[in-house]
């Protein structure tokens, strides 16, 4: 007989899963029955928002769905702190939970791990949470997750299974096969009414958001075609290459670049919120658009929040900006204004370069040294000052290669757990680098031995300002007494040995290329300490 459960490990493969995070638990144990007779690998973190936070760096790297199998209760209120971080950046997370018995939901009645609602309460995190009443109800439940992961906006979502129908038959599921959803197509009327604002404009611009992550080569062709600069969101990083003319970067915040939209007749907003943490992470308003919107989205709804628009698409980005250009090619451009295009966007660096302070300076020698010694990692960022500068300098040439959790839902944490997932999703065995501050590190700093029991060579490179400093910035900036940001600093290298990595401290642009190299030889873990004072002191030009 199979079960359930089973069935269930069956299904995953068949929608080419390869990878799950998760704890085993006395209420999950059907569903790992089956999983070693696989081919899916399984990671176990040392804390279920760890399993959340691999998923999502599994899936940015990968781009296929992160997987994770959770127990009932204590497990579910863990990881939705992950949930909610990958809610916010659109990332496809499947979890999948046990849940107490049928005839138990909502009794009340003490049981182990059990709570009154469990999926009302992950709701709020997910695109949907289901409880799967039979095990007939199985394939058609994770057909609805993985048409959404495939064609739709992609978002957490939920399956909780209660412990009766995990051990139920499901031989008759056997047969089940996969069913794939194609992305949504661009209606012809609304590209061709976008393509004529587009080739009137004599000042267009784009602004590209994470939603256009796999339309790199056609989004860089239409701004080529248009001549129009690209402003990036910080997950839609590597959509253009680091050095191209039209290049903004994710300077959006800034009152230069801000002048710069403003400027523009015409903007093409891609697979982008347009939300506050993308455009306005100074979080004082400002940014605008008074030229003509035009949105493309895979989302309806989001095709009109924030900023309303004068033309909207609900589509797959690479197949409206295919469709844009093949429009584009058909019909005369008008003449763009003289002082468009490279030759604004120069203008723009040449006015911002100046302006970085001497920490902005130093934390972007670091992470332009980490790029030079190992040119093709992924960079990995928590909310610390690095990430920070690195959003506003940093440039890379290929998508999926920078991406933080100083934007949207903002935890601390991210970085060094999604780094885990993130190398594994990777698959190449380039290198990938965890950038986190002190204060973030000891939210999961035991997944370093997670890092060491699942054999992933990350770097951790540690910024060490021993506490809160932002946090203690923006105290006294509002004239409050500091409190609670001045947190007691451990002895990291210390703790980082005792969990089987290799660690050092280091100090200075020569110590950290050979810290790097060193590490990329490793079959395990680095950590990387850097003090934060010695280094902007020693390293700023």
């Amino acid at each position: 007989m199979a079960t359930c459960g089973e069935v269930l490990v069956k299904l995953l493969e068949s929608y080419g899963v390869e990878q799950v995070f998760g704890i085993p638990g006395v209420h999950t144990v059907e569903l790992y029955r089956g999983l070693a007779r696989s081919n899916i690998r399984h990671v176990t973190p040392r804390h279920e928002q760890g399993a959340g936070f691999m998923a999502d760096g599994y899936a940015r790297t990968s781009g296929k769905p992160g997987v994770c199998l959770i127990i009932t209760g204590p497990g579910m209120t863990n990881i939705t702190t992950a949930m909610g971080q990958a809610y916010a950046d659109s990332i496809p997370m499947l979890v999948i939970s046990s849940v107490q018995a049928r005839s138990q939901l909502g009794g009340g009645r003490g049981k182990l791990h059990e709570l009154p609602n469990q999926s009302a309460l992950v709701a709020g995190v997910a695109a949907f949470s289901h409880t799967v009443m039979s095990a007939a109800e199985l394939p058609g439940v994770l057909a609805r997750a993985f048409a959404l992961f495939q064609a739709g906006r992609p978002r957490p979502v939920h399956i909780e299974i209660p412990l009766d129908v995990l051990v139920e038959n499901a031989d008759a599921l056997l047969g089940t096969s996969p069913i794939s959803v194609a992305r949504a197509g661009a209606a012809p009327v609304a590209v061709a009414q976008m393509s004529q604002r587009l080739a009137a404009a004599q000042r267009p611009l784009i602004l590209a958001g994470g939603g256009a992550i796999e339309a790199a080569a056609a989004l860089t062709r239409l701004a080529e075609t248009l001549g129009a600069p690209v402003a990036l969101i910080i997950n839609a990083k590597g959509l253009l290459p680091a050095a191209h003319p039209l290049l903004i970067g994710s300077t959006q915040s800034l009152l230069a670049t801000r002048a710069l939209v403003a400027e523009a007749d015409v903007v093409l907003a891609i697979g982008t919120e347009l939300a506050e943490t993308d455009y306005d992470v100074t979080f004082a308003g400002g940014f605008e658009i008074p030229g003509a919107l035009l949105r493309i989205d895979i989302d309806p709804d989001q095709t009109v929040r924030n900023y309303p628009p004068e033309l909207s698409l609900v589509a797959d980005a690479q197949i409206a900006a295919d469709a844009l250009l093949a429009e584009l090619q058909r019909q005369p451009l008008a003449p763009r204004h003289s002082a468009w295009g490279a030759q604004r966007v120069a203008r723009l660096w040449a006015e911002l370069t100046p302006t970085w302070d001497a920490a902005t300076r130093a934390q972007t020698r670091m992470l332009h040294t980490v790029l030079e010694e190992l040119p093709g990692a992924a960079l990995v960022g928590d909310s610390t000052q690095p990430v920070y500068s690195g959003n506003l300098t940093l440039n890379l040439d290929h998508p999926r290669r920078w991406f933080n959790a100083s934007t949207g839902y903002g935890t601390l944490g991210y970085a060094l757990p999604a780094a885990i997932g993130a190398w594994l999703g990777r698959g190449d065995g380039q290198p990938v680098v965890c950038l986190i501050g002190d204060g973030g590190l000891q939210f999961t700093l035991p997944e370093l031995a997670s890092a060491v029991e699942a054999r992933t060579p990350i770097i951790v490179l540690l910024w060490n300002n021993q506490g809160y400093e932002e946090i203690k910035k923006y105290m006294v900036n509002r004239a409050i007494e500091p409190v609670g940001v001045d947190i007691y600093t451990p002895d990291f290298i210390g703790v980082a040995t005792a969990l089987g990595c290799a660690a050092e401290r280091i100090q200075g642009l020569d110590a950290l290329r050979v810290a790097l190299r060193a590490a990329a030889d490793r079959q395990g873990p680095t950590l990387i300490e850097i003090d934060q004072e010695r280094w902007v002191q020693e390293v700023a030009v």
